[in-house]
């Protein structure tokens, strides 16, 4: 479910912002293709992680926003981040 570069990025993010458009995540991260964010976006809602919130606007807003199930990721992906730093440390 959390395999791949940028899940764990986009559900970081998230946890952080609270609420963030699809635009916002194309600021965030700029190294991210729009086709692997789209991609990206839409597993991570299919797996009941995020949820999507399309507005009926010209041009349509998007909002994305963590799920319960997804904010008990976060102590998880919190984890991961700290046990990277150390390892860095270790080998710096």
């Amino acid at each position: 479910i959390l395999s791949g570069k940028w899940k764990a990025l986009l559900i970081w993010n998230l946890h952080q912002k609270g609420i963030i458009r699809y635009n916002e995540f194309r600021k965030q991260i700029p190294s991210i293709t729009q086709k692997m964010l789209t991609q990206q976006l839409r597993e991570l809602e299919k797996y009941g992680i995020i949820s999507r919130k399309t507005y009926p606007t010209v041009p349509p807003m998007v909002e994305y926003s963590l799920t319960e199930i997804g904010k008990e990721l976060i102590p998880i992906i919190g984890s991961h981040g700290s046990l990277g730093k150390a390892v860095c440390e270790r080998i710096s």
